[in-house]
């Protein structure tokens, strides 16, 4: 089934029907210019949901790539192929693929072969077990090809994250997870186009009070080129991460700040008082003001969050 898309949410469902005790599972998958990578991938994924009794769909998302991609997809039987007409973001392919998506869990995996879709099951029993919200498979395995250029960023991104979600996050933007879809769609309207969009879910969840477990699994090399930019992708994540603070827990990024510039201004105090011979200095005066008012803002960014009704909020959890 293929569908050039402008609006794709309104497309109809083409499931596969087995057992009607297990809850449903949709496979989205975003591809972009993924021509030599995807066959496979979805070649091993028909026969592992063949062999499991759930009712399944397996969703593409073509983001308007410029190769064959659509093609190799187009020519594999029980896909449903969904094409943007432009490129439109990794973010945007999986909303559309949701948005579409016919079953009350979902995963969502890569289509260049980097993740073992056969532990998908394994992420499944966890969540229906521990009654999760969502299950992400953390690239912390015995085999973890991720590039050595990439590690100390994903490092220093991990450990800024856990600080603003309160808690270690083993793996905070892996593309391989399955979670519930109505909790997934709470967060539609927060969540980016982009790379990001792992990010920002795994803290908007973890900062909301949903149930997120954790999955140990491999990581492989990929087939064909990277679309991640270092740089770029690295300070966009730690921008996001900063922003998801401010939306959540505005108290973790504006009473550290505020206590920076209290000490700071402790400091040039000191050394205006001792080696200028200046008491009470107007900088030292502004920095201390300053500091002050950060810490304010911060405690009225919280107060106004606890008394609005936070449209994220886990059902029957209360801030």
């Amino acid at each position: 089934m293929s569908v050039l898309l402008s609006e794709p949410h309104t497309l109809p469902a083409a499931p596969h029907h087995a057992s009607t005790t297990l809850a449903g599972i949709s496979v989205v998958i975003p591809a972009y210019n993924e021509e030599h990578g995807i066959g496979p991938v979805l070649t091993q994924l028909n026969t592992l949901m063949q062999q499991q009794p759930r009712p399944y769909e397996i969703i593409v998302i073509d983001d308007g790539s410029r190769d064959n991609t659509a093609a190799v997809v187009h020519a594999l039987p029980d896909i449903t192929l969904i094409r943007h007409t432009r490129n439109r973001g990794y973010g945007a392919a999986l909303k559309t693929g949701i948005r579409r998506a016919s079953h009350p869990l979902i995963c969502i995996t890569d289509a260049d072969g980097t993740y073992p879709n056969e532990r998908m099951f394994d992420l499944v029993a966890l969540l229906e077990a521990n009654q999760s919200d969502m299950v992400v498979g953390a690239r912390t395995g015995e085999q973890v090809a991720i590039p050595l250029v990439r590690r100390p960023a994903k490092w220093f991104i991990g450990k800024l994250a856990n600080y603003v979600a309160g808690q270690k996050i083993p793996d905070i933007n892996s593309g391989f997870r399955v979670f519930r879809r109505d909790a997934v769609r709470r967060f539609f309207a927060l969540l980016p186009n982009g790379f990001s969009f792992t990010t920002t879910i795994t803290l908007g969840m973890m900062t909301s009070n949903y149930l997120v477990d954790y999955v140990s699994v491999n990581y492989h090399a990929r087939v064909g080129r990277s679309k991640i930019k270092p740089i770029r992708d690295t300070l966009n994540f730690i921008q996001l991460i900063l922003r998801i603070g401010l939306y959540f827990v505005p108290l973790k990024i504006f009473l550290p700040l505020s206590l920076l510039l209290l000490v700071l201004a402790l400091v040039w105090g000191i050394f205006s008082t001792l080696v200028l011979q200046q008491l009470a200095d107007v900088s030292t005066l502004m920095i201390a003001m300053t500091g002050v008012q950060v810490a304010i803002f911060g405690l009225l960014a919280e107060l106004i969050n606890h008394r609005m009704p936070s449209a994220y909020l886990k059902e029957g959890e209360e801030e």
